[in-house]
């Protein structure tokens, strides 16, 4: 019972909260990409200052985490790590389903913020597209965020990583710095939250140039670090 409350709480304060934000972003805009970039980072601060307070959910963080234009690839269990680690990585670009960049008010704030929207249907023009936009990304000096399986999945799961994740790394010429968590079982899709301590293990830097087959292998390896088929302990 005390989960559920907690959950309701934090659930009716906190989107409370995104609306207000939302709203404002397009005024906040007006004043250049540096400020938006300081209001977004405002929000997920407050989502992780209200799962603190209201949720007993506390963040432990393994590794460094380097800063720079590094090609950060995740894993995702829910939606709890984009905004943590849009914060924690320091105003990274994000890649993310377009269907998001598409939701008003949120989607074009979202876009000016810097995410680049991928279509999962789109094909081959699709990817040039995601491309084109991640290297604009690099020229700024911005370490880029993806969540290389393609969407949430449950714990346990490891899925092999979405093919885009490939072309972005031999495009981008970035380093990769892989980040393992494990927030599903704390912060489910529906239905309640749970207290609890979610970790965000970022390994060692990749570095750039490697075959597709050894990059995909050891991001996989990276992310999944975490997952009972991978754990060290």
């Amino acid at each position: 019972m005390i989960a559920w409350l907690r959950t309701l709480a934090f659930n009716f304060v906190f989107y409370a909260l995104t609306i207000a934000i939302v709203l404002a972003a397009p005024l906040v805009a007006l004043a250049g990409p540096q400020a938006l970039r300081r209001h977004a980072e405002g929000w997920a601060r407050a989502q992780g200052a209200l799962a603190r307070w209201l949720l007993d959910i506390h963040v432990r963080i393994e590794g460094e985490i380097p800063q720079g234009p590094f090609l950060f690839a995740a894993k995702h269990q829910a939606m709890f790590e984009t905004l943590e680690l849009a914060w924690r990585i320091g105003a990274p670009v994000i890649v993310m389903k377009r269907e998001l960049t598409q939701i008003p008010f949120w989607g074009r704030a979202a876009q000016r913020y810097g995410s680049i929207g991928i279509d999962r249907a789109g094909g081959a023009d699709a990817l040039r597209a995601m491309l084109r936009e991640a290297k604009e990304a690099r020229r700024a000096g911005r370490a880029v965020l993806i969540f290389p399986e393609g969407t949430r999945v449950l714990p346990g799961e490891t899925p092999p990583l979405r093919s885009g994740f490939a072309g972005l790394y031999k495009a981008l010429a970035m380093p990769v710095v892989p980040v393992a968590l494990d927030s599903g079982p704390l912060w489910p899709r529906k239905g309640v939250k749970h207290a609890g301590i979610i970790t965000l293990r970022f390994g060692t830097p990749i570095p750039a140039g490697l075959s597709r087959a050894e990059i995909e292998a050891r991001v996989h390896a990276g992310i999944n670090a975490l997952e009972p088929a991978f754990s060290a302990d």
